[in-house]
């Protein structure tokens, strides 16, 4: 059993790296798992309420757990509720939101962070690329660079998250999983709230009580888990959200 979701976990992965997630709350925005994001958004947006979330981390234990399809279809409930919105691609090693949104995977976050001494306000412009989906852009990853970590862990990167929280209502930050290397838990001390995600039937309790030990250490902000892939009575999924909080 744990070598077919081994298994299974790489297909999807493999899949996604190709062909991107499924953005269901753009092409089937009355569906019921739309319906959940858009749940998932009012949950988000009152989660704390002394203060606006505006960047937001999504991660999870373990790679091909979700948190690739999770971030792109939250940052589209955004964007459709009239929210000036960018998807960020901080996973350098395996990005997807390239092939999601149908763009290439050039310049994009690598670029931005490795040109020195050029101002974001000006760089910016050059890489973060709007979608169809009205009031959504995103910045894709770019090129994988030798050293990812310590790109997400530099002034620059500060600055970046800095400058987005002042010129976006929402910022959502599609992070690598936190078991695999340290850039989540990098990101995550910084931005706003942290959500993380757990697949019904895939993810083990005791790598997700991990993940969470390494993001509390990092005081990240911690809001809430997302729960995918769970059963419903027909054989169709859905996205259930549910929260521990500190």
């Amino acid at each position: 059993m744990a070598w077919f979701k081994r298994k299974n976990k790489k297909a999807l992965a493999d899949r996604s790296l190709k062909q991107g997630v499924a953005l269901v709350t753009n092409y089937a925005p009355d569906s019921r798992i739309s319906e959940e994001y858009r749940t998932l958004r009012t949950n988000i947006s009152f989660s704390q309420a002394d203060g606006d979330i505006k960047t937001l981390v999504i991660t999870s234990a373990a790679a091909a757990e979700g948190k690739s399809t999770v971030s792109s279809n939250v940052a589209v409930t955004f964007a459709k509720q009239g929210l000036n919105t960018i998807l960020v691609d901080l996973d350098m090693r395996r990005p997807v939101v390239n092939a999601s949104f149908g763009q290439q995977n050039i310049g994009g976050l690598v670029k931005l962070l490795t040109t020195d001494g050029e101002k974001l306000e000006e760089q910016l412009p050059l890489y973060a690329k709007p979608t169809q989906i009205e009031n959504l852009t995103v910045l894709v990853a770019g090129p994988t660079p030798p050293n990812p970590s310590e790109l997400l862990g530099s002034k620059r990167m500060l600055a970046l998250l800095k400058y987005l929280r002042e010129h976006y209502d929402r910022v959502v930050l599609d992070t690598p999983p936190v078991l695999s290397v340290t850039d989540a838990q990098i990101v995550a001390a910084h931005a706003d709230a942290t959500v993380l995600v757990v697949p019904y039937g895939l993810a083990q309790k005791k790598f997700v009580l991990q993940a969470k030990d390494l993001l509390t250490k990092v005081d990240a902000n911690i809001i809430g888990v997302v729960m995918n892939r769970m059963p419903a009575q027909g054989g169709a999924g859905y996205y259930y959200y549910g929260g521990y909080y500190k």
